[in-house]
């Protein structure tokens, strides 16, 4: 092909049909070509469009450097007033801007592009500028953009670029979602029986991931994870990097809100690395800290969060995932009581808490921004505070339709009311809460509970939820109740864990005496010394260990004289591993704080 054909080719993959591969493909062959024949307009055409549709399209740093390198030589090579060489210009700023994290020197090109005559040069400087202002603060801005591009686009179509009002739509109904405004599924619907007619494959997989996210928000779960997988097929094959980070974000909200956040914890250890991921992107980072968190892996969330504090969370790019990392933050420190971090979260969430926590293009949604607010108010203190954010979440949920964000937020409005002593209203809302999560077919009433020892944790299911806590005496013993539903164990029993009923559950559990030993003698290699995070993590648990096993002095643990110093014992470390269980998953710690009896006598009684 000559270098034209395939400059040909490339533009009409791309302006017309939004294939990102094929044009990308053909403007590299078009370049190469015209660079061998000397055909300097074909070589700056092809450089042009090797950019892209979006700003950042190149993720890799050769491959940006590249495309980068090529359009600075083209531009060398135009009149310095001409239109070419405003597109060239264009282009190389917002790439800057945007991995800078500023628009200040794309608005003011966009000014200059007002000016020119060609619709062309317009339209893309107003869909460049856009890509520029995706985070929290320039809501308004957006609109007043797509508006625009809107206009400019029904011009430029004259000149075959039908692509241009198909993007133009695209930005328009990713403005609404981002904004909640209440027509947004309007104009999708709209945008999506526009392509039926005129296809556009960039816009078409945008269109796609939203859908994902729409039935996350209705708690269609199993569906939404087959969208997902299919969004992210397109994706693929269409070429858009964002492909990978997208599923991963959209998987990230169902395992929320199915309650198996904990499972995501060694996908996002490996993804937060990922080349595919923007330079302005950090919520892979919180959403770590979160899953490492609620894996028991204190020391790996803590490392996560203090990633992204180490120059103070201000200084976080507020990208278009900015919302949904900060809504990260608030529950990592929420997790890991982290006081300091959740007052300087709420500082600088608090401005824009009518908006709803959307992640890029509105690919996922964790609802209002209310609920991180009141998270971080309840982490330092304020309940009243996060008594009226809770409360806020709330209606704001109910008002996106996000029908999981809904039970989410009305769950922590519960406790928030509870620590305040509005003990009767905190119920009435628990009893909402499980009529929505019988709806929604989470964490249903009657779900089997299990516990069982994960190596030096314990793995806690209920139903299809699951978490990962500490261990502990208290795990230990609702192991054994858990595993006898509706049978009353002596509190002494429990202490010694020699009772008949529960040798088959507690024997993988007990320490035989070379293993006692063993332990010992680690135990006092540790003491005596300085202890980094993870040796002092390993003497708590051996200590624990120990301690569950035998008694003052050693001797193996026995109340038959002493059922009173049993029942405190008892209860003091089933209040504690159920307090853990809260704060790691509040359905699964609920439930078990409902079902589970302590006294002299202890149960688990499911129904």
């Amino acid at each position: 092909m000559t270098p034209e054909s395939l400059l040909e080719a490339g533009t009409r993959a791309l302006a017309r049909n939004g294939d990102l591969r094929t044009s990308r493909e053909r403007f590299a062959e078009a370049y190469e070509a015209a660079q061998r024949t000397g055909d300097v307009h074909t070589l700056v055409a092809a450089a042009l469009g090797a950019g892209g549709v979006w700003v950042h399209e190149h993720r890799t740093a050769a491959e940006a450097e590249l495309v980068r390198s090529r359009i600075k030589h083209a531009l060398t090579l135009v009149e310095p007033k001409s239109d070419i060489a405003l597109r060239l210009k264009l282009r190389l700023t917002a790439e800057s801007d945007y991995q800078a994290n500023t628009n200040a020197d794309i608005l003011k090109l966009l000014d200059e592009a007002r000016q020119v005559v060609d619709p062309v040069v317009r339209v893309e400087a107003l869909s460049l500028a856009h890509h520029c202002v995706l985070g929290p603060d320039h809501v308004e801005l957006r609109k007043e953009l797509a508006t625009e591009m809107i206009s400019e686009a029904l011009r430029s179509r004259h000149s075959g670029r039908h692509g241009d009002l198909m993007m133009a739509l695209m930005w328009q109904v990713v403005d609404h979602f981002l904004d909640a405004d209440p027509h947004a599924v309007r104009r999708l619907t709209d945008l999506r029986e526009r392509l039926e007619q005129e296809d556009h494959l960039a816009v078409r997989f945008v269109v796609s991931a939203v859908e994902v996210m729409l039935a996350i928000r209705d708690g269609r779960f199993e569906e939404a994870e087959r969208l997902a997988g299919a969004s992210a097929q397109l994706g693929a094959e269409v070429g858009d990097v964002d492909a990978t980070a997208w599923y991963g974000a959209q998987i990230c909200a169902i395992r929320w809100y199915q309650g198996r956040t904990a499972e995501l914890f060694p996908l996002l250890d490996s993804l937060v690395h990922s080349p595919t991921l923007s330079t302005v992107d950090n919520s892979f980072f919180s959403a770590l800290a979160v899953a490492a968190a609620l894996s028991g892996d204190r020391r790996k969330a803590q490392g996560a969060l203090a990633m992204l504090c180490r120059r103070g969370l201000d200084a976080l790019p507020r990208s278009s995932t900015w919302l949904v990392t900060m809504s990260g933050v608030a529950d990592a420190a929420h997790l890991l009581d982290d006081v300091e971090v959740a007052r300087e979260v709420h500082a600088i969430l608090l401005p824009f808490a009518r908006l709803p926590l959307m992640a890029s293009l509105a690919v996922t949604c964790f609802g209002s921004a209310r609920h991180p607010l009141g998270l971080a108010a309840l982490t330092f203190g304020d309940v009243g505070l996060a008594v009226t954010h809770l409360r806020a979440a709330v209606r704001d949920n109910l008002a996106l339709g996000h029908w999981p964000a809904v039970l989410s937020s009305r769950r922590k409005y519960a406790e928030a009311l509870e620590r305040a002593g509005d003990v009767e209203e905190a119920r009435r809302q628990l009893a909402t809460c499980a009529q929505e999560a019988a709806a929604l077919g989470v964490g249903p009433p009657d779900a089997d509970l299990s516990v069982r020892r994960e190596g030096k944790k314990w793995l806690v299911r209920l139903g299809g939820r699951s978490v990962l806590v500490d261990g502990g005496i208290g795990m230990a013993h609702l192991a054994v109740l858990v595993a006898n539903p509706g049978r009353e164990i002596d509190a002494a029993e429990l202490v010694a864990g020699t009772n008949a009923l529960t040798e088959e559950v507690t024997t993988q559990d007990q320490l035989d005496p070379e293993a006692l030993r063993q332990y010992r003698n680690r135990l006092a290699e540790l003491r005596g010394r300085e202890l980094s995070c993870a040796e002092r993590a390993e003497h708590d648990w051996l200590a624990g260990e120990i301690a569950a096993a035998t008694g003052l002095g050693g001797r193996t643990r026995t109340f038959s004289d002493s059922g009173e110093r049993a029942r405190i014992a008892v209860g003091k470390a089933i209040r504690r591993a159920v307090n853990a269980l809260s704060s790691a998953d509040p359905v699964i710690g609920n439930h078990v704080r409902d079902h589970v009896r302590t006294g002299r006598r202890c149960s688990y009684s499911p129904q």
